[in-house]
């Protein structure tokens, strides 16, 4: 278990980045020889990202659900992603595996959402955890100052087209 870190954190990154989410559902839980190899098929491809940083992977959170999993991966670049997706020797394996296996049977679903983002377009705050998702693909750095509130981390505060809140 990661060591939770008293205080409150937040996540700074240089330049811009991709944070893409993929993941599995389960549509048919007793076609446990359909699905399990998709499953199965995730960790040669973490395993090859996290050794080969240089493709351009920074992190990732895993999620198990009763009825799938879900990766949350932090990229530098969409290029660098969509390399990897197009190029990487476990990727395109088990892309090809499933298509060949699997296909548009229905049995077990797949999907991914890519978001690019900007340079400071981005927050987060951790509070009383471990370094934890952005903050673990960056750096975690005390939330104080000019990084205390949202507004604050995106450099909003004080801008003319945010409304201020009426004090009580």
């Amino acid at each position: 278990m990661s060591k939770v870190i008293p205080g409150r954190y937040t996540a700074e990154m240089d330049g811009s980045f991709v944070v893409f989410i993929i993941g599995m559902r389960i549509n048919r839980l007793w076609a446990v020889h359909k699905w399990l190899p998709v499953f199965m098929a995730m960790s040669p491809m973490i395993q090859e990202l996290y050794r080969n940083r240089e493709l351009g992977f920074l992190n990732m959170n895993f999620y198990l659900t009763w009825r799938g999993v879900s990766l949350v991966q932090y990229w530098n670049s969409f290029e660098q992603l969509e390399h990897y997706a197009r190029k990487g020797a476990n990727h395109l394996e088990a892309w090809k595996n499933f298509n060949k296996k699997v296909g548009t049977s229905g049995v077990v679903g797949i999907y991914h959402e890519t978001y690019l983002v900007p340079e400071k377009q981005h927050e987060s705050v951790y509070n009383n955890m471990p370094v934890y998702g952005l903050a673990k693909a960056g750096r975690h750095v005390a939330a104080v100052g000019k990084k205390e509130t949202a507004s604050r981390r995106l450099g909003r505060e004080g801008d003319p087209a945010v409304p201020t809140p009426p004090n009580p």
